[in-house]
């Protein structure tokens, strides 16, 4: 989504101490934010292993028995966030904003603003 939308972002593995009781591994996907002069987090993807699972219970079959699924937790975007990224990076001199070029079919605007 970040790339089709030609925001800068980076994306951040998240260090084990940081995580949340069922994430084994998670990733952010921050976006690069000029007027703060950072990166901020936009979205992000969890690799839960079976710890969801076991509480609901939902297994697969296998030739050794049934096995426990693994599960991943992910957001599409923080829309708040997104919108921001999308206003300060495409800001033009005059205070107008270009429309992402995959947006332009939906909004019908190249240009908001000014």
């Amino acid at each position: 989504i970040l790339q089709g939308l030609g925001i800068p972002y980076r994306v951040v593995n998240i260090a084990a101490g940081d995580l949340g009781a069922p994430a084994a591994q998670k990733f952010d996907c921050e976006a690069w934010l000029p007027g703060q002069q950072r990166y901020r987090e936009l979205t992000s993807c969890s690799n839960c292993t079976d710890y969801q699972a076991r509480r609901l219970n939902t297994r697969f079959r296998t030739e050794k028995g049934p096995r426990f699924v693994h599960t991943l937790n992910g957001t599409g975007v923080a829309v708040g966030r997104t919108l921001i990224a999308i206003m300060e990076n495409y800001q033009q001199a005059d205070g107008s904003i270009e429309v992402p070029a995959v947006l332009r079919p939906l909004l019908g605007k190249d240009v908001i603003g000014a």
